[in-house]
């Protein structure tokens, strides 16, 4: 007989960007938690050591939660939110009001999921032509500058040097870096921000890692913005067995529910049930890959479709649409934060 137990997790990595889906499993950290009327606000900062335990950077990382950026209403919340964690970063790290950005897009704008970077700098407020020109410049705003790479798949040139050779020149004192992200949960999909002191490497959550982009490494502070746009397969199969649980789990609970048992079945919103089956339920329902934890499960859908091409990267459908809203609302909020008060 199989040992399902007996799956090696060591050779997988979790395929993600956001801070809150490493630290699942671990308690070690400083966490500080606030709501913007429907919108939660997450700060986690990690010390030397708890930083090392989970083999990510040291520093600051404020997550934002929303469920619609695309409704008028939620998108000037969202704004207001996003442009006020900003400005607390940017204080946090000591950032001053004589100090100018160089903001960089990163990403494919030809690829839609990817074109958050790019999209976001096309709406940014440039204002260094005007002081190179020697016009007098608004003394609300800083003297800002913007990038936008490309991939090393059309320039043949590592982001890395491209931002190094344009800090050399225009002398920058620090870098904003916007990027597509990738999630393990498709509850956090178009739906979560994140926004870093500890800069980035871009590619890292499709396992395709390019050269960091941080402080340590370009000399001046870097603040990283991201969104997820993308989960693999995996995520999604093993994402949906989980629902599949909580699916049984709340109808199993609201059995004798008679007001439920007008609602068709397929109207049964159970997204904010947080209980699932035990143990011996989850194998009646799935046999043995009710047995496995969901890490045993995860690994187990990426052994089955990894080797046949099937592990895709998969965005919603929607994408278009919501690429244009999530741009737009960084690009504002990143043009509040910026401005002098």
């Amino acid at each position: 007989m199989i040992n399902m137990h007996e799956i090696d997790l060591s050779k997988y990595k979790i395929r993600t960007d956001l801070i809150v889906e490493h630290i699942s499993n671990f308690k070690e950290y400083e966490r500080h938690e606030e709501l913007y009327k429907d919108i939660k606000i997450e700060t986690i900062t990690l010390d030397k050591d708890s930083a090392k335990l989970i083999s990510k950077k040291e520093g600051i990382y404020k997550t934002i939660y929303f469920d619609d950026a695309t409704d008028e209403n939620n998108f000037n919340d969202l704004l207001h939110a996003t442009t006020i964690v900003l400005k607390d970063l940017l204080k946090s790290i000591d950032i001053k009001n004589d100090d100018n950005p160089l903001i960089v897009g990163l990403g494919n704008r030809k690829a839609t999921p990817d074109a958050l970077g790019p999209l976001t700098v096309d709406s940014i407020k440039i204002t260094r032509q005007i002081v190179e020109l020697g016009l007098p410049l608004d003394p609300k705003y800083r003297v800002i500058s913007s990038l936008v790479p490309g991939v090393m798949g059309t320039t043949g040139i590592e982001t890395k040097e491209i931002i190094e050779g344009v800090i050399e020149k225009t002398k920058p004192d620090f870098l904003i870096v916007i990027d597509a992200l990738a999630a393990s949960s498709l509850e956090r999909i178009n739906k979560t921000i994140q926004i870093t002191d500890t800069g980035i490497h871009p590619g890292s959550g499709l396992l395709n890692n390019r050269f960091e982009i941080s402080k340590e490494t370009l000399g001046i502070p870097v603040i990283a913005i991201g969104i997820p746009t993308v989960v693999d397969a995996t995520t999604i199969v093993s994402n949906t067995i989980n629902y599949i649980f909580r699916h049984f789990s709340y109808e199993k609970e609201n059995i004798n529910n008679n007001k439920l048992k007008l609602v068709p079945q397929f109207n049964r919103n159970y997204k904010n049930h947080d209980k699932t089956l035990n143990k011996k339920e989850k194998k009646e329902v799935m046999g043995l890959i009710g047995d496995l934890s969901e890490e045993e499960i995860k690994t187990l859908i990426t052994e089955v479709l990894t080797p046949l091409g099937y592990n895709l990267l998969v965005t919603p459908k929607e994408i278009d649409f919501v690429i244009e809203k999530l741009s737009l609302l960084l690009s504002k909020a990143l043009n509040k934060s910026l401005e002098l008060n």
